[in-house]
């Protein structure tokens, strides 16, 4: 792969995260530091972790993982969105849903970087044989994913309140989680 194979693949990773972050900045609807950069920071390394793990255990569980891994973030994914739905029905003033919640943030970190896993299996199939041709990878995986979710976190915080008067950001930051999760089952069941 070569530099712009590597930046145009961090961007495709990105924008779950993207998406997550929007809507996370629509349910909070105000600018916390310490939550968008841990927030960001947590989707930014899983996004870089995740291709690792893979890249590590592609001699021995390749065929395992990729044959459940779609598996596992439609699950993550449908079970959030499903809380979210059911609790933007509630008139319970504090959420269960809480992307504030250190606990939220890393469940949501983990289902959006699966696919990042398949990533760092293909990269053991395309010839990347030491940690050292990994790493820049790697890191330009991670602070893309960081970016895309610092900037999506303020745009939904940014547009948040004039999408919230209109209808529940929880309602749609539920439907979102679940296409998400549709979208990677989909994908990987047609390849």
């Amino acid at each position: 792969m070569n530099s712009l194979d590597i930046w145009m693949l961090a961007v495709a990773l990105a924008m779950d995260c993207f998406t997550v972050s929007i809507v996370s900045g629509v349910i909070v609807r105000r600018w916390l530091w310490a939550m968008i950069l841990r927030m960001a920071f947590l989707f930014g390394l899983f996004q870089a972790v995740m291709p690792l793990i893979g890249w590590l255990t592609t001699n021995h569980f390749s065929e395992q993982l990729e044959a459940i891994d779609h598996w596992i973030a439609f699950g993550l994914l449908a079970f959030l969105g499903g809380k979210m739905i059911r609790e933007s029905f509630s008139d319970e003033e504090e959420q269960l849903f809480n992307p504030k919640n250190l606990r939220t943030q890393l469940v949501l970190a983990v289902a959006t970087s699966i696919d990042a896993l398949a990533i760092g299996i293909s990269f053991a199939c395309t010839g990347y044989r030491a940690f050292a041709q990994i790493a820049y990878p790697l890191l330009i995986i991670g602070l893309v994913s960081f970016m895309f979710s610092f900037v999506g976190y303020r745009l939904g915080v940014r547009f948040g309140k004039s999408i919230a008067r209109k209808l529940k950001p929880e309602l749609l930051g539920g439907i979102i989680l679940i296409v998400i999760g549709i979208k990677i089952l989909i994908t990987h069941l047609m390849a």
